[in-house]
């Protein structure tokens, strides 16, 4: 059903400035949105999600170093931190200091940790594909690529307005 005031009162506001951190940010929290849908039947959001993948992916040659990981993360290392503290609650990865060096701490995931990740990407497969069948296989492939160009890029991690 079309709602009329919603129309009546979208065409009286001023238009939208462009605004790439807005649409991405909107864009952001929609698509959060929509994958911690999907992993809500293992009992992790999106986030969580990414940090087990990404401690899964460096463990295959060696520890994951916080440092390495909020890198990976392109997150802060306090931000990381805060972002750890409920999988270490949930028994699903563990900080570990590092013998050599006890200045240093890596990460390593519990079993219970492999064991939610295999499921979890069980429900995330099945939504990548829901959202390449909304979006197009290709069309979410060339945005993958446009989206870690940007979190990649050098140039993006300080402006100074002069």
């Amino acid at each position: 059903m079309i709602d009329k005031a919603k129309i009546k009162r979208e065409s009286t506001l001023p238009p939208r400035i462009p605004c790439t951190c807005g649409s991405l940010r909107k864009a952001s929290r929609r698509i959060s949105q929509f994958y911690d849908t999907a992993l809500a039947p293992v009992g992790i959001k999106s986030t969580q999600f990414s940090i087990l993948t990404e401690i899964e992916r460096g463990s295959a040659v060696g520890e994951v170093f916080m440092h390495e990981l909020a890198a990976a993360m392109v997150m802060d290392r306090s931000t990381l931190g805060h972002n750890l503290r409920p999988l270490e609650r949930d028994r699903l990865l563990v900080l570990r200091q590092t013998p050599r060096d006890r200045r240093k701490r890596h990460v390593e995931l519990t079993p219970k940790g492999k064991s939610v990740l295999l499921r979890a990407r069980r429900m995330w497969r099945m939504a990548e594909g829901r959202f390449e069948s909304i979006y197009g296989k290709k069309s979410a492939a060339d945005l993958r690529a446009v989206l870690l160009n940007i979190a990649n890029n050098e140039e993006l991690n300080t402006y100074s307005i002069r």
